[in-house]
């Protein structure tokens, strides 16, 4: 008896290292490839912000936003993400404050200032757009995060297209890592976990 519960347990977890091997390779595959084309609204997904200015990683993200707006991609912007414990400012705030000092007309933008992950930011940004009557949207993040937004998206019913800012910061190494670390989101996500 224990040694079939034996083989059932390495069963389960080889299952489980293969699945997480699996799905890393369907990011790195998605992080590299950017699908921009014309939608309905380009969604930028939150990153830190220090004081009512955004972080390095939240600047290059609302930087390639505002390039794919420039070339008339979609007429929206949608800048998501909740506090942060920041008692002042949010990420999605602070993102639309950066955007319209770059010359984006503020009815040009959307935002979403009450999701604290992932899943709650995509839940709320979806539910924007239903409201709103926009379907498909262009999707700014870091590279590994696309694939688990563009599947949480499309999910509710969006059309998503990836469009990853530049990065080139990041070694190997710690690509690898944040392509782990994204499947195992994306699984927890998958069975109810709101990461």
């Amino acid at each position: 008896m224990k040694r079939a519960l034996w083989n059932v347990t390495a069963l389960a977890g080889a299952g489980l290292l293969f699945t997480i091997a699996y799905l890393s390779l369907k990011i790195e595959q998605q992080s590299g490839r950017d699908e921009a084309q014309p939608a309905d609204v380009i969604l930028v997904l939150g990153a830190a912000e220090y004081r009512g200015r955004p972080s390095p990683v939240l600047r290059a993200r609302l930087d390639h936003a505002l390039g794919l707006y420039g070339r008339k991609l979609a007429p929206r912007i949608l800048t998501t993400g909740g506090s942060g414990g920041d008692p002042i400012f949010t990420e999605g705030g602070v993102g639309r404050s950066y955007l319209m000092l770059h010359g984006v007309p503020s009815d040009a933008v959307i935002v979403e200032t009450t999701g604290e992950s992932t899943v709650e930011s995509t839940t709320m940004a979806a539910e924007i757009m239903r409201r709103m009557g926009l379907h498909s949207a262009i999707v700014v993040s870091d590279g590994y995060h696309i694939y688990r937004v563009k599947q949480m998206l499309e999910s509710r019913g969006v059309t998503a297209y990836g469009s990853p800012r530049p990065d080139h910061s990041q070694s190997a190494m710690h690509l690898r890592w944040n392509y782990f670390k994204q499947a195992v989101g994306y699984l927890l996500w998958r069975v109810g976990v709101k990461v």
